[in-house]
């Protein structure tokens, strides 16, 4: 295995110039890493190296892509010609010329990292890419109810883990349905969650259809300390049940509950063929509130997974979510992907699991969440509340135009102000040298831009 991960080349914060590579040793991913960079800092490129390093180590990663940039992984040369291009070069007569040359080129900028097509063909044999579109056949399908639908053995050992699971999914059948799905506040959400657990306690699985029946004889006769007809009335009953009816005799719906089930243990376990597992779910098709709900399925399945491993101080498995935007915003705000990524953070390192995140606003995350990395690269960001916020996350002292900052600090914030392309400044809490300018690799995948339904399609096929 890898020891370091060849992230690109170094330079002293003074901009002196530097040939030095920067290579970090694979575990300090265990502290997890923030990446932070307006539109063309650059960002994109870094969290792809990252990926392709973590997997050329042998470390299996789950990518959570959201805006079909980091599917380029898919783009890994099959061989070291320029066939390799021709498929995903856009239609046109010169096709074949257009392949040649950016095979040229890329042969070219690789060759200055002291690279070549040679490993981006290593690479792509060397891993078992899976990319799944949840709500769509572009890529893999995947059944985000099976965690309602499927029996599941975690309700006699994690029970808590497989509520929380269940919880995310009733909450995205309601959201569909345009019902209130907080699992605190609906009603409904409750009275779903107590039907299916039920049954899933009891080893069946909790279809719609047969939580369709349970509206209409309910099992039960009190939901806490009212009747049910107190709690939920014969006609609302009636009514969400008709509403399921609706959605399960839905076409559209269909795509939501076909497919593979969620199972990360198995995504992320070593194959009999060695290959390094590579899992992508991809969102990019989905709307932002479709987005939430899916991540939010997809993370708490990650979380469960994540406490059911022993206990290691190696990087058993990388996380990588591009743009969390929205998905981990500060208090009070709470969607379903807050909670359970916050308790990755938190807790992930334990069990060997290596969370990275990135956005372009530092401003709208959880700051509890940024403070438990241990790696941070801050690209060009223009606003100074952003820049204040990341320095004090680099320094561990507040900043702003107005404070009684010192030299240092106003000059750090100038720095992040001033980036180039693919420039950021590198903070590794392991590393006693405190911040330096780093400047990323070129990746070895074609990172060509969003892979487009259109394109994973094209892809699909061309690996059946």
């Amino acid at each position: 295995m890898t020891e370091k991960l060849y992230i690109g080349a170094h330079a002293d914060l003074d901009g002196t110039p530097s040939d030095s590579r920067l290579r970090v040793p694979v575990d300090h991913w265990l502290t997890h890493a923030v990446v932070f960079g307006m539109t063309g800092s650059g960002k994109t490129g870094l969290l792809l190296v990252m990926v392709e390093e973590a997997l050329r180590a042998g470390v299996p990663v789950l990518v959570l892509d959201v805006k079909g940039d980091l599917a380029n992984l898919a783009l890994g040369c099959s061989s070291s010609g320029p066939e390799a291009y021709a498929p995903f070069v856009h239609e046109g007569r010169d096709r074949e010329r257009r392949a040649e040359a950016l095979h040229r080129q890329r042969g070219e900028s690789l060759a200055f990292w002291e690279l070549s097509s040679d490993d981006g063909v290593a690479l792509h044999q060397s891993i078992a890419l899976k990319i799944l579109t949840p709500g769509s056949d572009a890529g893999e399908p995947l059944h985000l109810l099976s965690s309602l639908e499927h029996a599941n053995p975690r309700w006699s050992t994690h029970a808590s883990e497989a509520r929380n699971a269940l919880s995310a999914a009733i909450s995205l059948v309601l959201r569909v349905m345009g019902r209130d799905d907080d699992p605190a506040r609906s009603r409904e959400h409750v009275l779903l969650s107590l039907l299916a657990e039920r049954r899933l306690r009891a080893g069946e699985g909790a279809t719609l259809d047969v939580l369709i029946g349970d509206l209409s004889e309910p099992p039960f006769e009190t939901v806490g300390a009212l009747a049910l007809d107190e709690f939920v009335s014969v006609n609302e009953r009636a009514s969400l049940a008709a509403a399921l009816n609706a959605l399960l005799a839905s076409p559209t719906f269909a795509a939501w509950r076909t497919g593979e089930g969620i199972d990360v243990a198995r995504w992320m376990s070593p194959r009999e063929d060695a290959k390094v597992p590579a899992v992508i779910v991809s969102v990019a098709h989905l709307d932002d509130e479709a987005r939430m709900h899916v991540l939010g399925i997809v993370l708490e399945e990650t979380l469960s997974w994540t406490r059911s491993l022993p206990g290691t101080n190696k990087l058993r498995a990388l996380v990588v979510f591009d743009e969390v935007y929205g998905l981990v915003p500060p208090h009070p705000a709470n969607p379903p992907t807050r909670t359970p990524l916050v308790s990755l953070m938190k807790q992930g390192r334990a069990f060997g699991v290596g969370v990275v995140l990135a956005t372009q606003n530092p401003m709208d995350l959880d700051y509890r969440t940024i403070s438990n990395a241990g790696l941070w690269a801050v690209g060009r960001l223009q606003t100074d509340a952003d820049r204040a916020r990341v320095i004090e996350g680099l320094t561990g002292a507040k900043v702003s135009r107005r404070s009684k900052a010192s030299g240092s600090e106003l000059s750090l914030a100038d720095t992040v102000k001033d980036l180039g392309p693919r420039w950021f400044v590198w903070r590794d809490a392991h590393d006693r040298r405190g911040p330096i300018l780093a400047r990323t690799r070129d990746t070895l995948s074609w990172l060509r831009g969003p892979m487009t339904s259109a394109d994973l399609r094209a892809r699909r096929e061309l690996t059946r």
